[in-house]
């Protein structure tokens, strides 16, 4: 797996990222044989209130400043064994559009996930947002949330995470397929494409809800509209999760005649063979 980069990772910047840290991390990425690693801390500029309710704070972003000066220092501990690349994982929200915008702008980053945790002022993480919905209107909205706001952010390069709300869904349908979705996905894709912008294989080690499905379908139908930026992303928040499921993955990529796995530095599109 020397070529693969793991594109979505949490360390001790993260609220919830406090059982690992970037050097942790990414002694695990060597040890699996990674060429490299992407530090993702999370940055939710607006939290609801379910959230709050529950213990969680106002807003929920990290020490960008912080963050990149500890992954310069272990970048300078391991050398040229291993890249180790800053990120990070954008929470959109429609309030929120004016200060992400402003946070993206005054930072430097190799690459930006765009995210959708929190919807109708509610975090699926806690139930609230599936009352009152089957799992068609669940899912349709949290994906129509994530092409609005993907629209409306426009500065980022990958987006994350397409089946978070499956992750805590109380439904059966733990899989989001394209069957089911076809038109918002075709939109979605579409939008990624004409702007060179990356699509998530999020490999769900993250410790939390359960493991969502993946849609050859859907996989095979970005592949058809042109799409070729597929990030591999373990969503890891402790070092065994590191790179979890990337060989699997990575032969079904290669399966469907994807070519290339892809990640970001300095915002530049970079892919490796797969």
């Amino acid at each position: 797996m020397k070529d693969l980069f793991d594109c979505h990772n949490h360390s001790q910047f993260s609220f919830d990222g406090k059982r690992t840290t970037v050097g942790r991390s990414a002694e695990a990425a060597l040890e699996k044989g990674l060429g490299g690693i992407v530090f993702t801390d999370h940055c939710d500029l607006f939290v609801p209130g379910e959230c709050v309710d529950n213990g969680c704070t106002g807003q929920q972003d990290f020490d960008i400043s912080s963050q990149q000066a500890e992954i310069d220092r272990v970048q300078e501990l391991f050398g040229d064994s291993l890249r180790i690349l800053k990120g990070i994982e954008i929470g959109m929200y429609e309030s929120s559009r004016d200060k992400v915008r402003e946070l993206l702008s005054d930072h430097s980053f190799d690459q930006i996930i765009a995210s959708v945790h929190y919807l109708e002022d509610s975090d699926p993480y806690y139930g609230g947002f599936f009352l009152g919905k089957d799992w068609k209107q669940a899912y349709g909205s949290y994906l129509e949330t994530i092409f609005t706001e993907a629209t409306a952010l426009k500065d980022f390069d990958v987006i994350g995470h397409y089946d978070y709300v499956a992750r805590y869904a109380p439904y059966p349908q733990d899989c989001i397929r394209y069957r089911d979705f076809g038109d918002i996905f075709d939109s979605l894709f579409r939008y990624l494409i004409e702007e060179g912008k990356g699509f998530e294989l999020n490999t769900k080690s993250g410790g939390h809800g359960r493991k969502t499905g993946v849609d050859r379908d859907l996989l095979l139908r970005y592949r058809e509209l042109g799409g070729e930026i597929i990030c591999l992303s373990s969503d890891s928040h402790i070092p065994d999760g590191i790179a979890e499921g990337f060989a699997e993955y990575a032969a079904l990529l290669k399966s469907l005649g994807f070519r290339w796995t892809s990640h970001y530095e300095k915002r530049r599109l970079m892919q490796s063979p797969l």
